[in-house]
């Protein structure tokens, strides 16, 4: 998913211009032609999501300079590319004081243009990734900072977010790297216990022996060894939240005490003589099937359904494809500060590539790959080449697709460039060379069915056969799409099928 820009300016031909650059630079595109219009869109409860903005300074109503001061008010951090007619030094000092991250003078050159764009990313994301581990450290993360654009994630998202508004127990399900912890990290930050400690735990990394003295603490000469005494993770997580990471691999005698803990709010150390009060929050997490665990004999039933109160399943990384290039523009940022590189972005066959492949270590698999690119790369811009472990990974299967091959070639003017930074790729690889035809042999406009026909094939061949991504990318219903499919293959017979999938 390419990054979006917001274009604002009152006029007409000048708005044409910069989103026909814009679009040619490769992002997404939406325009609006007042001040008080891009506020009024950046600032609604479930309006659309901008990465950058480019902002006339000079607009009737709301100007370049009163849209910067709302968004510093509203507490806003997209990054601002202003531009005017008028290049005087004043109004340049006034929009870098005001908070714009660069300044081109009209008519900006589309290659000026794309430069401005790709730094004030970079730099957004940079500034994001500090914010992050610096809120994870502090125990702060909120949900504002989990990088996703995924509609498989808008539900996650949604029931963590109220989860975060009480203390019922949350039970993180997910595949191991897809970032079960950072979801309860900010499950935490978002509620009324931020300001309180947050403890985890990974129950699968502690020895038998050691899990009861670990998570309800001994008195000093409970067992040999002991020699002084030790709180445990309760105690220390009293107040705020503990977070039972591969809580699956608790042995059954831990299971039973932690049982007693939860149902009583008391936990009682090893060698201890009375229980001891504990305000705790309990988010815990499995990368398995907790219920196969219960019908295996290796969990307790009773427990479950005390951990099991709101469940939250995080897809796979391949089930949010369209996330990868936002993880990986992130990803980029942060590593080539910490190494002293200058690296500027990932071409174009890289990213598609990238963006198409399974992911079974999900995020934090992606997380390393773009760590040694970055180290072993030789050049400002991360290739193929540099992603040589990728190549053993497994990319998702060909579902059904048209019987014979369909090429396109983008239509009149539009331009592709070959080198592009992260942040402007599309999820699936660009369109082979090739050529839409538009007239018959005889020199006729060729009809709309047959070239909706030709489009809906190629779509569903670019795709996958993932019927669901092509409905959206086609921006049409599932129900639509496969009535087109019937109706075209009413019309050819010869021409086959598509399987619902």
């Amino acid at each position: 998913m390419a990054a979006s820009i917001l274009i604002a300016d009152d006029d007409a031909v000048q708005r044409r211009l910069v989103e026909n650059m814009v679009q040619k630079c490769g992002y997404e595109t939406m325009v609006v032609d007042s001040g008080d219009a891009a506020i009024a869109l950046l600032t609604a409860p479930d309006g659309p999501t901008f990465d950058a903005m480019v902002l006339d300074l000079v607009m009737p109503g709301l100007d370049g300079l009163g849209v910067l001061a709302k968004l510093r008010d509203a507490g806003l951090s997209i990054p601002v590319v202003v531009q005017t007619a008028h290049g005087g030094i004043d109004n340049v000092v006034s929009a870098m004081r005001a908070g714009a991250q660069d300044f081109v003078v009209k008519p900006v050159g589309m290659e000026r243009l794309q430069v401005s764009l790709r730094n004030a990313l970079n730099t957004s994301a940079l500034r994001g990734e500090l914010q992050r581990i610096k809120h994870s450290r502090e125990g702060r993360l909120t949900f504002a900072d989990i990088i996703t654009r995924s509609e498989a994630m808008s539900a996650v998202m949604r029931t963590a977010q109220k989860a975060a508004a009480s203390t019922i127990p949350v039970l993180i399900e997910g595949e191991s790297g897809v970032g079960k912890e950072m979801f309860a990290r900010a499950i935490h930050g978002s509620g009324e216990r931020k300001s309180k400690p947050f403890v985890a735990v990974n129950c699968g990394a502690i020895p038998d022996n050691l899990v009861e003295s670990i998570l309800f603490g001994h008195e000093k000469g409970a067992f040999t060894g002991a020699t002084e005494r030790h709180v445990g993770k309760f105690v220390e997580a009293s107040g705020g939240t503990l977070f039972l990471d591969e809580v699956s691999e608790l042995p059954l005698t831990a299971q039973v005490k932690l049982l007693r803990a939860l149902q009583e709010g008391a936990i009682e150390a090893v060698g201890g003589r009375k229980p001891v009060k504990v305000d705790v929050r309990i988010i815990s997490a499995t990368n398995r099937k907790l219920l196969d665990r219960v019908k295996g004999g290796q969990f307790r039933e009773d427990l479950f359904y005390r951990l099991h109160v709101l469940p939250v399943t995080i897809p796979p990384l391949r089930m949010r494809r369209e996330d990868i290039p936002h993880l990986l523009r992130h990803f980029l940022a942060r590593f080539s500060a910490e190494q002293s590189r200058h690296i500027t972005g990932i071409s174009g066959e890289a990213m598609a590539y990238l963006s198409q492949l399974d992911w079974p270590g999900n995020i934090r698999q992606l997380e390393n790959t773009v760590y040694r690119a970055v180290v072993m790369s030789e050049s400002d811009q991360l290739g193929l080449s540099d992603f040589p472990q990728a190549a053993n990974m497994p990319s998702p299967p060909i579902s059904s697709a048209p019987s014979e091959p369909l090429v396109v070639e983008p239509v009149s003017n539009a331009i592709v460039p070959a080198m592009v930074s992260g942040i402007e790729i599309p999820i699936a690889p660009l369109a082979a060379a090739g050529m839409l035809s538009m007239l018959t042999n005889t020199g006729d406009v060729r009809p709309l069915e047959e070239l909706e026909s030709e489009i809906i094939r190629f779509a569903i061949s670019h795709y996958r056969g993932q019927m669901s991504e092509v409905a959206r990318r086609l921006k049409i219903g599932r129900s639509t799409l496969y009535r087109k499919i019937d109706e075209a293959a009413d019309a050819d017979p010869a021409g086959g099928g598509t399987e619902r999938s």
